[in-house]
């Protein structure tokens, strides 16, 4: 047989049968050939192991157990999910302000990542790296909910509360609010801090991602009609960077279902009647306070499930089906 006749048969059985091709090579071998690389990502995937995967899974086990830290766990089936449903209270009320403090802040924080990180994709390199910094530090900081205390305050000293009671001498208010004790203000003040401090990976993502359209396709849009930002916006920049659009938005918006540190900052815990209380704080009460891991595993698990079917609606709305 001719070295022409073999090179074509090779090609044909190449197009016909890639995946044999694909799997000429054993699972052992293809990690020899890639030892090097599986080398580097060792120690990322022990961390998560350790850190992620077995946690998750001891929880999902926890959670239909009674766990109390100091005796050995003692199998109840489902009675911590049949005293969720039926018999706690606090749980639906925490439900509530979970799935209202999630859709306020979810989508609003992604829309404003989004605009914040288009306006500054247009600042020169300098300013542009410090307004992602100033933009972005309040997410990496655990001590400004002292800044939030005193905007806050309840007495007259406390800005908001000066501005209302004195601005332009109209006097919107008479008597100071109690923004973090009063069960009316609660929510609001909570969601308000929350907006601010929600600039996080969601944020560098889509920052990452004004950066990724071609610049070429920008002259085509010129050409082809385009003759305004928005346009370009609508046509050439979101089309070109949907994959850190969906990583933002489920960033974003997933991790508001998992908001409950910044309740028991602002308010202590519990909050009053509960107006600030989440299913994290819920988790808190039961894992930190009462010691109840089983029923707290189960909590766990019923936020990991919401959080799970919200990825699976934010992936479907923003992907496009082959």
């Amino acid at each position: 047989m001719s070295k022409s006749m073999k090179k074509r048969l090779e090609w044909a059985f190449r197009v016909f049968f890639p995946k044999r091709v694909k799997s000429g090579l054993s699972l052992w071998q293809r990690i020899k050939m890639n030892r090097i690389n599986y080398l580097m990502m060792a120690p990322y995937f022990v961390l998560f192991t350790i850190f992620t995967i077995i946690p998750v899974a001891a929880s999902l086990v926890l959670g239909f157990t009674y766990f109390n830290m100091l005796e050995a766990p003692v199998f109840t089936g489902l009675s911590n999910y049949v005293s969720i449903f039926l018999n706690d209270e606090i749980f639906q009320l925490a439900i509530k302000n979970t799935i209202i403090f999630a859709l306020l802040t979810g989508p609003v924080s992604y829309v404003l990542c989004f605009i914040l990180a288009w306006f500054i994709n247009d600042l020169p390199r300098h300013l542009r790296t410090f307004m992602t910094l100033v933009f972005y530090a309040p997410s990496l900081s655990g001590n400004l909910y002292l800044i939030w205390q005193f905007i806050f305050s309840d007495d007259q000293y406390g800005l908001v509360n000066s501005f209302l009671m004195t601005f332009m001498d109209l006097g919107i208010i008479k008597d100071p609010i109690k923004w973090f004790t009063d069960e009316k203000y609660i929510m609001a003040a909570l969601i308000i801090v929350q907006l601010w401090l929600s600039l996080g990976a969601g944020f560098l993502a889509l920052g990452a991602g004004f950066k990724t359209a071609d610049s070429s396709l920008y002259e085509a849009g010129a050409i082809d009609g385009i003759k305004n930002r928005f346009q370009e916006l609508v046509y050439i920049t979101i089309p070109s960077m949907k994959r850190q659009m969906l990583f933002a938005a489920v960033m974003q918006i997933s991790s508001s279902f998992a908001v409950g540190n910044i309740s028991v900052q602002l308010c202590g815990f519990p909050s009053t009647n509960y107006a600030g209380h989440t299913i994290m704080t819920h988790i808190h009460d039961y894992g930190t306070v009462r010691y109840d891991m089983g029923y707290a595993c189960a909590l766990s698990t019923l936020l990991l499930l919401i959080m799970l079917i919200m990825n699976k609606v934010i992936t479907t709305v923003l992907v496009e089906k082959d």
